[in-house]
């Protein structure tokens, strides 16, 4: 797991993409899921990415299925560990989060969807 960034800010973006590009060297295609942010949307951001043409990114919109999933699960993460927990300093939070999601992901489980389009 990467590092938790106070602010979400043009830096700290560039920064986790420098990161990428140097962890995953080579020609190798990298797709970035991205929300709707407006991180991307810097002009320093957009210049990297012009110069890095295999990082693609792909911006999902608010009102996607994907997102409302990755909100489902943050709730949940919330629910079970954050509300139930007591805190004394960010660093400490951020460790339960991270070894909640490690707990998780030594079991994954599929979300399968039931909604059908008709039923929507």
């Amino acid at each position: 797991m990467g590092p938790c960034y106070e602010r979400p800010r043009h830096q700290e973006f560039l920064r986790f993409l420098r990161r990428l590009d140097q962890e995953f060297p080579g020609d190798v295609p990298l797709h970035l899921v991205m929300d709707t942010a407006g991180t991307h949307k810097h002009p320093r951001v957009q210049a990297w990415l012009t110069r890095h043409r295999r990082v693609i990114p792909h911006v999902v919109p608010a009102s996607s299925s994907w997102r409302h999933l990755v909100e489902r699960r943050v709730g949940e993460l919330t629910i079970q560990r954050v509300r139930r927990g007591s805190f004394c300093s960010v660093k400490d939070l951020q460790h339960t989060i991270t070894e909640c999601l490690a707990a998780w992901n030594e079991n994954p489980q599929p979300f399968v969807w039931i909604a059908t389009v008709e039923s929507m």
